[in-house]
């Protein structure tokens, strides 16, 4: 059966892989063979999507997933939606050249059901943490659950808030980030010509010696986004090598990932419109950072 999505900005086939987490070259061969139709089209891979376009695409990619431990904790859960905690160091989803080791591998091994209107690669998952952030995830069971968090999250109606233990001392106790963002090969840059739209509230919680925890609570979800925005405002996450946070003091600190944690979401439940708030503390990892932190070190 044919699969619907709703475009985004930019290239047919790089656009399409993005959406259904698959291989850009399976989306590819799908669109040689006809099996993709822009707004009822064919159209060529390197056709320019503006947004909103209707994508159906039928699209054969490798076998099923692998049920694989440990479990994940559970945070919250019902008949359509479960809210998890992700470790630090799982990539969310499977692609199609990594097909074991993710969450939803961790998911499937927990006998929780998908919901299938994610994708093969990406059953359930609506959105994402990067591997070396922890915190709290929301996954879909049903594909009615699916469809209402997906729209929620495409209207900024679902609020995420982060820890994140940055360089030096932010002027402002609290401030907004709205820097655009595109990619350049493996990394994310602020982008102000061709970019997409971006924007992180970011509110001081305690200022340190030589660093500051913060809340970061992202109105949209590009990648690395929060990494990137602190980056360019001064303030990189400590642990962060990829965006300026490594160095002697993320490693006197013993940081071995980015210091960035999912601590809160709160969303209306997609079936019943319950509101749903949730808070995670610290893994340990991170707390023992913060008590070195607290403790005026000086590396």
């Amino acid at each position: 059966m044919p699969e619907s999505v709703v475009g985004e900005a930019g290239r047919l086939d790089a656009v399409l892989a993005r959406l259904l987490g698959v291989a850009r070259a399976d989306v590819q061969r799908a669109i040689d063979a006809g099996d993709v139709l822009v707004d009822g089209g064919a159209r060529p891979k390197s056709f320019r999507l503006v947004g909103g376009e209707i994508i159906e695409v039928t699209l054969v990619v490798g076998g099923g997933l692998e049920a694989e431990g440990p479990p994940v904790p559970v945070r919250y859960e019902d008949a359509d939606v479960l809210v998890v905690a992700k470790p630090a160091g799982i990539v969310t989803h499977p692609t199609e050249g990594r097909r074991t080791g993710t969450l939803v591998n961790r998911l499937l091994g927990m006998g929780v059901p998908l919901a299938p209107a994610g994708g093969p690669f990406r059953p359930g998952i609506v959105h994402r943490l990067d591997v070396g952030t922890s915190g709290l995830l929301v996954v879909a069971k049903t594909d009615a659950a699916f469809e209402g968090l997906r729209a929620m999250f495409r209207a900024h109606g679902v609020y995420r808030g982060y820890l994140a233990l940055v360089r030096g001392s932010p002027v402002h106790e609290g401030f907004t980030v709205d820097a655009p963002l595109g990619r350049r090969a493996a990394r994310i840059v602020v982008d102000r010509l061709e970019g997409r739209g971006a924007t992180t509230g970011i509110e001081v919680l305690e200022r340190l010696e030589r660093c500051t925890l913060v809340r970061a609570t992202p109105e949209t979800g590009r990648t690395h986004q929060i990494r990137v925005h602190l980056a360019a405002v001064g303030h990189p996450i400590l642990g962060d090598a990829s965006y300026g946070g490594g160095g002697d003091l993320a490693r006197a600190l013993g940081l071995t990932r980015p210091f960035l944690h999912a601590g809160w979401i709160g969303f209306e439940h997609p079936i019943d419109g319950r509101r749903i708030d949730l808070e995670e503390a610290l893994p340990g990892d991170l707390t023992d950072a913060l008590i070195l932190a607290r403790s005026d070190l000086r590396p």
